[in-house]
């Protein structure tokens, strides 16, 4: 028992005298000395952000279509201000006024989103020759701080609708991210800086740093071990050809239109033009945003910040003529070597008729196709509809729209793009509706525009240029997108790699690719023609209720063995083979050969300079401003090239 509690009482006396140094050694540090009191009132510990640099976009030859220049901000921690400190140089230096500096310190502190302890930005976009003026003199002004950040530059000035932009995080997005974003932070807002925003923005990194009371760096805290690195973004490689799609705006300058151009074999988008565009460079991060921006959206007319390939929808015209004989023939309503007479016109009754221009009468589908014959589709698609009975034509339509369903029609495709339009497919509930007060409801031979892709049936470019993939191979298409690999070896998304069929067996493609092919070789759209080409297309006219018609293109080439499918669609231009058709043909000509040649050179001359808009664009005044812009700040590295 005594051994015991010995050993007890010398457990208690040890503890004692541990309990005794520690309170020695804390009232020396608190109460006899002033060193650590005077150091912790010197050093402070930040924590510092570091930014990553956003993921480089290529094109499928390995160009780069983006890149990261850095800029600053200067953040602020108001609790921390020297109230005497010199506002008149700081101003001086950043190239603000007084009342600018007071607007940028401003805040409403009774907002929990802010807090006089904690750092938020003061100024942004501050270019590195200032930033660099201005950090030099930093040590005189406490509580503010400089924060290097990353922003886009287009070394080409196309493609703005396809890459999309950069703007400054909103709350919601905040709120929602689960400590992702942050106030400040940039985020994609359109096009693939959108739809890749996770990929492409990386991971940010943190430094704890001690620094003095004039804001000066003294050290790593703990030597560095809570630090982490920053982690850049994921490099793409798009499937789009920079080369083409700088061809392709260059043919719709001065028009309203869109083109989509396919690769077939696995539904790479190699070209994505919408008219009027921009130049990218007008809204990336500088000074001038906010001008560029106001410049664009108050282009009523021509909305150059629209993509027309994705978003406008519109009747398609004669290219869904195609179509519809596939399916035909596959419901068996009709069959590919058919006559139907066409005097010039369809009559609808004793007292009526619907037109169709001068031609030979078709005894087969490809001669259909080639001559566009109106009579024999309306005659097709009206007997399509009645296959259930006279009576019963919306079980026949439904029919139809499952089918087109297939194709990708009445639906999103699914490209990976911040925005796409799903279209419009009238079906019997539709007509049902229009109808309504017909007691024995609605008839076929009341909706026969359809049968020719005009009325209610409507169609963005990109689901045209994908219907142009379908029959290039036979059957078949891979839904569209713009990303062609992950730099890293990440896989990209499966779905851009499943196939689609369409229920459509494999012998009824061929009469239709025959009429394809006549179309160009020796029918209404001959302008397309390309010796050695082999280019199978379809004309069309989209009726237009509010003014000019549209015209409209599509096909593939080579017949066999295709690479590349597309569509064309340029708006209040009169028929197919008017603006259309020779624009598609331009642009296959110059993928599958790599120039134009000489004969056809006038062809590329009319396209280029012909102008189907009036007025001049606001937003191209804007743009010479920013030349000059770039050119006064010294910017040919973030933008060379400025005056092609």
């Amino acid at each position: 028992m005594r051994n015991n509690s010995d050993k007890r009482n010398i457990i208690i006396g040890f503890i004692c005298l541990i309990s005794v140094l520690l309170v020695y050694k804390s009232a020396e540090l608190q109460l006899f000395t002033t060193k650590y009191k005077e150091r912790a009132n010197k050093i402070t510990l930040f924590r510092n952000v570091i930014y990553p640099a956003r993921g480089i976009l290529f094109d499928r030859k390995k160009n780069p279509l983006v890149k990261n220049f850095p800029i600053y901000e200067i953040h602020v921690t108001y609790s921390k201000l020297d109230p005497s400190m010199d506002t008149a140089q700081f101003c001086s230096l950043l190239g603000i006024t007084k009342q600018k500096f007071l607007e940028y310190l401003d805040r409403d502190w009774s907002n929990h989103q802010f807090h006089k302890a904690i750092p938020y930005v003061f100024m942004t976009k501050i270019n590195p020759t200032v930033y660099s003026r201005f950090q030099e003199h930093l040590y005189k002004f406490p509580g503010f701080f400089g924060v290097q950040r990353y922003i886009r530059a287009y070394p080409y000035h196309h493609a703005a609708h396809v890459l999309g932009y950069v703007g400054e995080v909103d709350k919601k997005t905040i709120e929602s991210s689960d400590g992702f974003y942050a106030q400040g932070d940039y985020i994609g807002v359109s096009g693939i800086e959108y739809a890749y925003e996770r990929d492409l923005a990386g991971k940010k990194g943190v430094e704890y740093v001690m620094r003095d009371n004039l804001g000066r760096m003294v050290g790593s805290f703990d030597d560095g071990r809570l630090d982490s690195a920053s982690i850049s973004g994921e490099d793409i490689m798009l499937s789009l050809d920079i080369e083409l799609q700088k061809y392709g705006e260059k043919l719709l300058q001065n028009k309203r239109g869109a083109i989509v151009a396919i690769e077939p074999s696995s539904g790479e988008i190699l070209a994505m033009v919408s008219s009027p565009s921009y130049d990218p460079n007008i809204l990336n991060l500088n000074e001038k945003r906010g001008e560029g921006m106001r410049m664009l959206l108050s282009d009523l007319n021509n909305r150059p910040l629209n993509n027309r390939a994705v978003t406008n929808k519109y009747p398609p015209g004669s290219i869904f003529k195609p179509i519809i004989s596939l399916i035909a023939m596959q419901k068996g309503t009709t069959y590919a070597d058919r006559t139907i007479p066409c005097p010039g016109f369809y009559r609808l009754s004793p007292t009526k008729v619907q037109k169709c221009h001068l031609h030979a009468t078709p005894t087969n589908v490809s001669q259909a196709i080639q001559h566009s014959c109106n009579t024999y589709y309306f005659q097709m698609y009206r007997e399509f509809l009645d296959q259930y009975g006279y009576t019963r034509p919306g079980k026949g339509l439904d029919t139809l729209v499952s089918y087109l369903a297939d194709f990708g029609l009445g639906k999103k495709l699914g490209l990976d793009f911040s925005y796409e339009n799903r279209g419009f497919l009238p079906n019997d509930a539709y007509y049902r509706k229009m109808y309504k007060k017909e007691t024995n409801g609605w008839r076929a031979v009341w909706t026969l525009s359809v049968g020719i892709g005009q009325g209610e049936m409507q169609l963005t470019t990109v689901q045209m240029a994908n219907l142009a993939a379908v029959l290039a191979n036979r059957g078949h298409y891979y839904t569209p997108h713009l990303i062609k690999k992950y730099i890293s070896g990440k896989p990209i998304n499966p779905e851009f790699t499943q196939r689609k069929k369409v229920r459509i067996d494999k012998k009824h493609f061929p009469p239709v690719i025959d009429g394809l092919e006549r179309v160009v070789t020796s029918g209404t759209g001959s302008i397309a023609f390309v010796p050695g080409l082999d280019i199978c297309g379809k004309t069309g006219t989209s009726e237009n209720a509010h003014g000019k018609d549209h015209s409209v293109f599509f096909g593939f080439a080579p017949k066999n063995n295709p690479k590349i499918a597309i569509a064309v669609f340029v708006e209040n231009a009169g028929f197919g083979a008017q603006w259309a058709a020779p624009v598609a043909s331009l642009m296959i000509e110059k993928y599958l050969n790599g120039n134009i040649d000489f004969s056809r050179l006038y062809l590329e001359a009319r396209m280029v300079k012909g102008s189907l808009i009036e007025e001049t664009p606001p937003y191209s005044v804007y743009k010479d401003s920013v030349f000059q812009y770039f050119a006064e700040k010294n910017k040919q590295e973030l933008v060379p090239d400025f005056q092609e």
